[in-house]
């Protein structure tokens, strides 16, 4: 049975006023905040009573009484503060702030364990209630002498049990409709194959026409009436055919812009507002810089921002730490910041917004920021740099250091900070999404960190490319630059291959290594794909551009665990999956390749040891086996054909000049027997090595094979990958001689 989304009778009353003290809560030290922040106080307070009463009245149907009691407390608080009987200050918030706590970890504890925990807790309830009812003689405190909380601050009610359900049911839904936008593109093929079938059809038309010409110029009268009618049948298949078009052109538009939709619906259900994830943000910059000893506040623009939720949850740990850092290091004290002409409250803003279809989310504050010469001391002081080096440095390269690992610029070690380990952590997490991170400095004025990364990881806007027959796809974030390369452009240093663009030096790697597919294919011009950044950019060598398309990426089923280089699973326009690069992984495998001294050299030495590299034709039925048979030969370096059975293999061994002929035996057209006869049978081939690969393993077939004039029989049913490689190197030697 289905529920309607407003449908609540499958919840509990406990959970119902869970679901409610999640928003209550959040209303509640919202509210307090904005006071603190010197809002309107008399249209905060009504919302904070409305808040107040509402989770009392909730907290009394469950019978929950320590809610009861709380929301009480701070109803006659908030009662004496609309009438001006009570002022608060920062320290009475303190109070408040802690039975919101309160109401909030009472909200996250099952039914079963509820009376166990309000007995282990009883003396810290009975003391929030106190502090709550006794705020008229609570002095106002000094910031950084925040009250002991008799709680920690108590993390977001669970969702509802029937929720979790929703990110597996919106990544099925999203797998389903990018089928169907693949289906949609299929319609194209249909109606290219429609427009050949109609040219097809006019040429046709025109021979009837000039056939009859004929016809009628013989004066044949027999012949003129059977032509004038096959004339007349045929004429009307032109409208048909045209209307057909029509209607294909239509339904392919119409399936093209529903499959669209669908895409756009299904990512609107993974997209939340920004505002959602980062809601608790606000109070902790509050209690922290309280902590402290300093006065700040969080301002959130662009809250109503769509973001994808998994994106906002893998970038709270990031946001968290750099929220972190802007008090730690930035924000200076009350004093320090009367004395620079500042406000005594310090500013951190937070904002997202949509630009150049990416998500921006920018942290600033108006805090001292850093002094680019406290970091070139920093470097020479670790010997990250020669002096005359770091003295050459601009101030946006001095700011790349901030990202190393280990670096730090606290002198002590703190709770909060001084361990370096900071930056680059935000800036790997960040990256692992496909995004970039930079910071600005203003000395005296602030610090600025800008985050980029992708509206969606649904949908990925990728580059697909070739290499060895397969397709794979990079994501375009993480593509620098594509270009195509003539091997006299290719240069060797130290067995290592280069080419210069620009004034940059960009080492040749080779795809077919990187991801362990064998030799690289032969070309006249290299297609080349930058990835990375500094020292660590690499031109990767594949064998052709496909080009670039939006693709509906799907996970890789978790039986897998994490593969070598790959990301996730795609399916292309045309219906083909596709595997989708991690490029992170991919620097990482070059790296150990390059320190390792294995590189190979992805370009051509010469037309000569091409010319030199032995050639093989394959000649099987089987798609699969053809494919095996090719991919292993290539991979140590024979040069492959491929053809689908006899009669395709002795055309092609005749117009070729081939060193081995591996073969089945089964196939139309032509049997392998009669293959390898006419091969023995040719003035030109009749010495050319042969051998026969079949499941027939009887010995009256291997006699049959050797009894035609093959070399070597191998059976499929017996054989691995050794087997049929140290065959081929018995009969024709290694792939070059």
């Amino acid at each position: 049975m289905s529920h309607d989304s407003n449908d609540f009778s499958q919840f509990s009353l406990l959970d119902l006023f869970r679901m409610e003290a999640e928003g209550q809560v959040r209303h509640l030290t919202e509210g307090l905040l904005r006071l603190e922040s010197g809002a309107g106080a008399a249209s905060v307070l009504d919302g904070l009573m409305r808040a107040a009463h509402s989770i009392k009245g909730a907290g009394a149907i469950v019978g929950l009484r320590v809610v009861v009691q709380l929301a009480h407390a701070m109803e006659d608080a908030f009662t004496e503060a609309q009438g001006g009987a009570l002022t608060l200050h920062p320290a009475r918030i303190d109070v408040l702030l802690g039975a919101v706590d309160l109401i909030a970890q009472v909200a996250t504890v099952t039914e079963a364990a509820m009376g166990d925990w309000i007995d282990a807790h009883g003396p810290d309830i009975d003391a929030a209630v106190v502090a709550v009812r006794s705020l008229g003689t609570l002095a106002a405190a000094a910031p950084g002498a925040l009250p002991p909380a008799g709680l920690d601050p108590a993390p977001s009610p669970p969702v509802p049990a029937s929720a979790p359900r929703a990110g597996a049911a919106t990544d099925e839904l999203l797998a389903l409709a990018g089928e169907t936008r693949v289906n949609a593109h299929k319609l194209e093929s249909f109606k290219a194959s429609l427009q050949r079938y109609k040219r097809q059809q006019a040429a046709m038309l025109q021979s009837l026409g000039q056939l009859h010409e004929a016809v009628v110029a013989s004066g044949d009268p027999r012949l003129l009436e059977r032509s004038a009618l096959a004339l007349a049948r045929a004429e009307p298949l032109k409208l048909l055919l045209q209307q057909h078009m029509a209607d294909a052109e239509s339904h392919e538009r119409r399936a093209a812009l529903v499959s669209a939709l669908l895409v756009d619906e299904v990512l609107g259900l993974r997209m939340c507002p920004f505002g959602e994830g980062v809601h608790a943000f606000p109070r902790m910059v509050r209690d922290l810089a309280r902590q402290l000893g300093k006065q700040a506040q969080l301002v959130i623009e662009g809250s109503d921002t769509p973001v994808d939720r998994a994106i906002l949850a893998r970038i709270e740990s990031p946001l968290n730490h750099l929220l972190r850092n802007a008090l730690d290091h930035g924000m200076e004290s009350p004093a320090e910041r009367s004395a620079a002409g500042k406000p005594a409250i310090g500013t951190i803003r937070l904002a997202a917004r949509h630009r150049g279809g990416m998500l921006a989310i920018e942290i600033s504050d108006d805090g001292r920021g850093i002094d680019p010469e406290r970091v070139r001391r920093a470097v020479i002081e670790r010997a990250m740099a020669s002096p005359a080096m770091a003295t050459s440095l601009s101030t946006a390269e001095l700011m790349e250091f901030l990202f190393l690992p280990g670096f730090t610029m606290k002198d002590s070690v703190t709770e909060i900070s001084g361990r370096g380990v900071g930056l680059d952590v935000v800036q790997q997490t960040v990256r692992e999404q496909n995004g970039s991170v930079r910071v600005e400095t203003r000395p005296g004025l602030g610090f600025r960190t800008a985050i980029t990364l992708p509206l969606t990881q649904s949908i990925v806007r990728a580059l697909v490319v070739e290499v060895q027959g397969e397709a794979y796809a990079i994501p375009i974030a993480k593509v620098e630059r594509v270009l195509r390369v003539a091997q006299s452009a290719v240069h060797t240093l130290e067995n290592k291959q280069f080419f210069e663009q620009g004034g940059v030096h960009y080492g040749l790697v080779a795809a077919t290594q990187v991801l362990e597919l064998g030799q690289p294919v032969p070309a006249a011009e290299l297609a080349v794909v930058v990835i990375g950044a500094g020292a660590a950019r690499y031109a990767l060598v594949v064998d052709d551009i496909a080009g670039e398309q939006s693709l509906t990426v799907q996970s890789l089923e978790p039986l897998f665990g994490k593969l070598r280089n790959i990301s996730a699973g795609a399916l292309l326009d045309d219906g083909s999956p596709v595997l989708v690069l991690d490029v992170a992984d991919l620097l990482l495998s070059i790296d150990k390749l390059l320190h390792a001294g294995m590189l190979q050299q992805p370009a051509r030495q010469g037309d000569a040891d091409l010319r030199a590299a032995r050639r093989i034709l394959v000649v099987d039925d089987s798609l699969t086996v053809r494919e095996m048979e090719r991919k292993l030969l290539a991979a140590r370096g024979y040069r492959v054909d491929t053809a689908v059975d006899g009669m395709d293999g002795w055309n092609m061994a005749r117009a070729g000049d081939y060193d081995l002929l591996v073969t089945d035996i089964d196939m139309p057209r032509m049997d392998g027997i009669e293959l390898v006869s006419l091969v023995r049978q040719d003035a030109r081939l009749h010495k050319l090595p042969v051998m026969i690969v079949s499941y027939k393993d009887r010995p009256e077939d291997r006699t049959r094979g050797m009894d035609a004039g093959a070399d070597y029989y191998l059976a499929k049913g017996s054989f691995h990958d050794a087997t049929l490689l140290d065959a081929v190197f018995d009969l024709i030697g290694p792939a070059a001689p």
